[in-house]
């Protein structure tokens, strides 16, 4: 067996994946719409219904269009631009950086992420119970939903497939436009309807002699291409899963930023640069099948007594929100902000939080509060923090506080942890003191009045806080160990889960926090091999946990390296000899995971690979990136693991395959 076989080998070689999307970033030109808006946009949907923009507390919109033009003009300093958003990076890249390289649930769990036991089959892998995130596999129990971004056709597919394990098979197939990137899908309440969101790109050549001059603000780009980025927002009737058709559809312009489902209300956010072209400022629109329209500046907030003229790298964003009732998914309601960007958002059950870094006068995190209800969206608050949270994980809002972890990158680094009240003023903080100078929150979690906070450089310190009370949170105790986890998950009160890395190879632990003055590690496991990863490290739902089950279930990439020379034996026992082939196996490790039994393999044969098993790897050039694994779920009895080229399925007793459905 591979994991047997690997323990024989001494020498850790680690590889790691080409980030193309670090390189071709450079390439987003986040254009939002073709230049020659007319400054007196008007104020209606495309069917004629009023834009609906609630008040803003704390913030005013724009008297006019040439205030915001003027606004734009005056604030805007130096090149620094909008680089796009999460989906564009991904879609330039090919998706090359993947694997080594970032409907409410019926039954909500009890502790977020957390699967309800009562629950015959598992959901997305969520933050905030009762807040439903945006995931390329979904399941009513009965039909699973997937999307596929194909690598090598790049075209892109939602499948509806019955998942009855005695007749398993795809039963519908909807195919979107090309040049789109998928984000994800929701599942309405009653599984009636059926929402992809996504952005597509329009990628233009220009003349090479072209001399068209970026004015101030406007984003930079390499000559001869821009593109135009839209997000798409699709309402498929599913109630006849044989025959879905496109309800309603909506199209917006910028990049997708983010998205959430409460109840029966899907809410997307949507970025865009804000800039001034040959004294024209391109709007964001709203586009369905019967026309256009813009969002009108009057409609746009923005803070007056904010003081941008002095930072020499200052730019802005439109960052429209917008709410869509699925019960009548004839017209969005909306919230548009001109702000510096959008990096990372939590959502509650009544607020929306964006944050964006900011280095005027030190650095810092820019945090903004939209309260949602029913599909109504309003401006409440703004305030900031020292330091830069990592991902959605470092946020949680509490007994009406708002909560947040950060680092700041100084001669030495300071992490900390902030506690806000609903105005977004601080309240209590309390700094995570570090032996390392250089230590950084590598993953954080809040779970009721306590929080878990991760730090490394060379060594994992992980940090229990008592945040019981909001003006004078404290560190309650600190574990230090090898490694460090990069993402947190509740077992359950008391203990915790984590995933990260130790050295080369990916590490599960598993926490003991009963005594918050001294947390413990009582479980640890490493998957060995020369350089070992798991999507799971940076997307969280591809983790799937069912405490009553006692399953943990991630996908894996090993990868082993004969050195020249070596005499080194690959799994199967054939030796590789004189050759520096590098073999690489991926699939899913399944695990039974206990308090007193830690963390046991009862498996990692689930692989999609064609010519590969458990016990041979496969050589690293002849690798189907389409054949990845990248979620599981249950249902009933049955593991399901995806794939964007498969869905198998296997008993959950003994794994053995019951069946394997092709996508193509």
């Amino acid at each position: 067996m591979v994991q047997q076989e690997v323990k024989k080998k001494t020498r850790i070689y680690g590889t790691v994946a080409a980030l193309a999307a670090m390189i071709l970033v450079s390439l987003i030109f986040v254009f939002g719409s073709a230049p020659g808006f007319t400054p007196n946009p008007p104020i209606t949907n495309p069917d004629g219904t009023p834009i609906v923009t609630p008040a803003a507390s704390d913030m005013i919109p724009f008297a006019s269009y040439d205030a915001l033009r003027n606004y734009l003009t005056t604030n805007t300093k130096g090149t620094s631009t909008f680089g796009g958003g999460p989906l564009d990076q991904k879609y330039f890249a090919g998706d090359s950086a993947r694997s080594g390289a970032p409907t409410p649930a019926p039954m909500a769990p009890s502790l977020a992420g957390e699967t309800a036991s009562s629950s015959s089959y598992s959901t997305t892998n969520i933050q905030v119970a009762g807040v439903d995130e945006a995931d390329t596999t979904k399941t009513d129990g009965d039909y699973i939903y997937t999307a596929s971004n194909d690598y090598s056709t790049s075209q892109n597919y939602v499948y509806i497939i019955k998942s009855d394990p005695n007749d398993p098979r795809v039963i519908a197939k909807i195919r979107l436009e090309n040049n789109t990137y998928l984000a994800g899908m929701f599942l309405s309440q009653d599984s009636s309807k059926l929402v992809i969101i996504g952005s597509q790109y329009q990628v233009y050549a220009l003349d090479i002699a072209d001399v068209r001059e970026p004015a101030v603000g406007m984003p930079s780009m390499i000559y001869p291409y821009y593109n135009n980025v839209q997000t798409f927002v699709n309402i498929y009737d599913i109630s006849d899963k044989v025959h879905p058709t496109l309800a309603s559809n909506f199209t917006l312009s910028g990049s997708y930023f983010n998205s959430r489902t409460i109840g029966d209300y899907v809410y997307t956010v949507v970025s865009q640069s804000a800039y001034v072209y040959q004294n024209v400022v391109p709007l964001p629109t709203i586009s369905t099948a019967v026309g256009t329209a813009e969002i009108p500046a009057t409609k746009v907030y923005y803070s007056e007594t904010a003081d941008y003229a002095h930072v020499d790298t200052n730019y802005f964003t439109f960052t429209s929100f917008y709410g869509l009732n699925l019960k009548d998914p004839s017209q969005l309601t909306n919230m548009t902000v001109l702000m510096g960007g959008a990096s990372t958002m939590y959502v509650s059950l009544g607020n929306m939080y964006v944050t964006y870094p900011t280095w005027s006068e030190g650095q810092y995190t820019s945090i903004y509060r939209v309260s949602i209800d029913a599909g109504t969206l309003s401006f409440r608050a703004k305030g900031s923090v020292p330091g830069s949270v990592i991902n959605q994980y470092s946020m949680d809002e509490y007994n009406g506080y708002f909560r947040l972890a950060t680092t700041n990158w100084k001669e030495t680094t300071q992490n900390a942890v902030y506690v806000l009240d609903m105005d977004l003023t601080t309240v209590g903080a309390v700094d995570l003191k570090n032996a390392e100078i250089r230590e950084t929150i590598q993953s954080a979690r809040f779970i009721g009045n306590k929080a878990y906070v991760v730090t490394f450089e060379q060594k994992d310190p992980f940090f229990v806080l008592d945040m019981s009370n909001p003006t004078a949170p404290r560190v309650a105790g600190k574990l230090e160990i090898p490694g460090y986890s990069s993402y947190l998950h509740p077992y359950d009160e008391n203990h915790i889960i984590g995933l990260g890395m130790e050295g080369s190879t990916v590490k599960l632990s598993l926490f003991d926090v009963t005594n918050v003055n001294a947390p413990k590690e009582i479980a640890k496991y490493i998957v060995e091999g020369d350089y070992t990863s798991s999507d799971a490290l940076y997307e969280p739902k591809a983790f799937l946990f069912d405490k009553t089950k006692q399953l943990l279930v991630i996908p894996i990439s090993l990868q082993l390296f004969g050195p020249i020379g070596s005499g080194t034996v690959d799994p199967s026992g054939k030796e590789l000899g004189f050759s520096t082939q590098s073999y690489i196996w991926q699939g899913a490790y399944v695990f039974k995971l206990t308090v007193t039994g830690g963390f046991e393999l009862r498996g990692y044969g689930i692989t999609h690979q064609e010519n590969t098993t458990s016990q041979r790897p496969y050589p690293m050039y002849g690798i189907d990136y389409n054949l990845y694994v990248n979620r599981a779920l249950y249902i009933g009895n049955t593991l399901y693991t995806v794939s964007n080229g498969k869905v198998k399925l296997n008993s959950l007793t003994d794994l053995t395959q019951i069946a394997e459905i092709k996508l193509s």
